[in-house]
C-alpha cells in the first residue's frame, strides 16, 4: 500500500533533476537521469548495488559535482552550490553509513546541526552577546523537542558512540532535521534496523510528511519502499529504467529483470 497523506502538488516540483549525468573518469555512474519530486511528496529511488543511488544524493547534496545536466530546489539553480549554500536553502541528509560525531552526546549531535540555522557570528559568541545568548537558548529548545520527538530525550547525554545502531541511525535523522529542511533525503535508514524498528521508521516518515516536508529515499528494504512511497524511481546501470506508483513499478518487466535477471 502506498504512503497516505495529502496529496503532492505535481505542477510545480521542490526538486527537479534533468539530464543529470555524472562521471569519474571512464566510469559513467548516472548518466541522463531526469527526476522531480513534488512539494509533500515521498520518491523512493531503488535498484541494485551500484545503480547510482548514492551518487544522486551526493550530487543533490553538493558532495559530486555533476559532470552534466541540471538540479533546481523550487525553480533555484543549486549544481555549483556548496553543501552549507543547500542546507540553508532547504536540504538535508542522512547517510548510509552513519557519520555522527561519535565522541560527542546525543545532545551535542542534534545542536551541531542546528547551528545551520543560527546568525551569531564569532565575535559574538566570544562576546556573549544578549542576542547570542537568546539563539543558544532557543537552539538548544529546538534541540529537546527534536530529541523527544525522535524517542531520544533518555539518551541526550550519552555520547554517541555508546547508542545501540537504531538510535544512531535516529539522531542522524534529528540531526537532519535540525536545520529546517524543506526537502529531506534519507540514504536507507530501514538498513540494519529489526522488524520493529523498520515499521517505526515507516510510521516517523509518514508523520514527517503529514506535516509538509518533502521525502527523497534510497531504501532496499523493499517492503518499506512499497508502504510509504508515493512514486518509486528505478535505477539500473547508472539510467533511470522506470517510474511510477509502487504497484506500477513492481510489476515493470524492466524491474523484475535488473532486479532477477532476464530470465525471471
Amino acid at each position: 500500500m502506498a504512503a497516505t497523506g495529502p496529496a503532492p502538488d505535481r505542477g510545480s516540483a521542490l526538486l527537479e533533476i534533468r539530464d543529470l549525468s555524472v562521471h569519474f573518469g571512464g566510469l559513467r555512474a548516472v548518466s541522463a537521469v531526469s527526476l522531480s519530486v513534488a512539494p509533500g511528496e515521498i520518491l523512493s529511488v531503488i535498484g541494485p548495488n551500484g545503480a547510482g543511488k548514492t551518487t544522486i544524493f551526493n550530487v543533490v547534496t553538493g558532495l559530486y559535482r555533476p559532470t552534466a545536466g541540471t538540479i533546481a530546489l523550487a525553480g533555484t539553480p543549486i549544481a555549483t552550490l556548496p553543501p552549507h549554500a543547500r542546507a540553508r536553502l532547504g536540504i538535508s541528509r542522512t547517510f548510509q553509513n552513519i557519520r555522527l560525531f561519535r565522541e560527542l552526546t546525543v545532545r551535542e549531535n542534534v545542536r551541531v546541526a542546528r547551528y545551520a540555522r543560527t546568525r551569531a557570528g564569532v565575535l559574538a559568541a566570544l562576546a556573549r552577546t544578549p542576542a547570542m545568548r537568546r539563539e543558544r537558548r532557543a537552539a538548544d529548545q529546538t534541540v529537546t523537542r527534536l530529541l523527544a520527538r525522535l524517542g531520544l530525550r533518555d539518551r541526550a547525554e550519552v555520547p554517541a558512540k555508546h547508542l545501540p545502531y537504531g538510535d544512531q541511525k535516529r539522531v542522524e535523522i534529528a540531526r537532519a532535521l535540525a536545520t529546517e529542511p524543506r526537502l529531506l533525503l534519507l540514504d536507507e535508514p530501514a538498513a540494519g534496523t529489526s522488524v520493529g524498528e523498520a515499521a517505526e521508521l515507516m510510521e516517523l516518515i509518514r508523520r514527517l510528511r503529514a506535516e509538509g516536508l518533502t521525502i527523497l529515499l534510497v531504501e532496499h528494504h523493499i517492503r518499506v519502499v512499497m508502504a510509504i512511497s508515493d512514486r518509486v524511481a528505478v535505477l539500473d546501470h547508472g539510467e533511470l529504467i522506470a517510474v511510477g506508483p509502487p504497484e506500477t513499478v513492481r510489476r515493470d518487466p524492466a524491474v523484475i529483470a535488473a532486479y532477477l535477471g532476464e530470465g525471471a
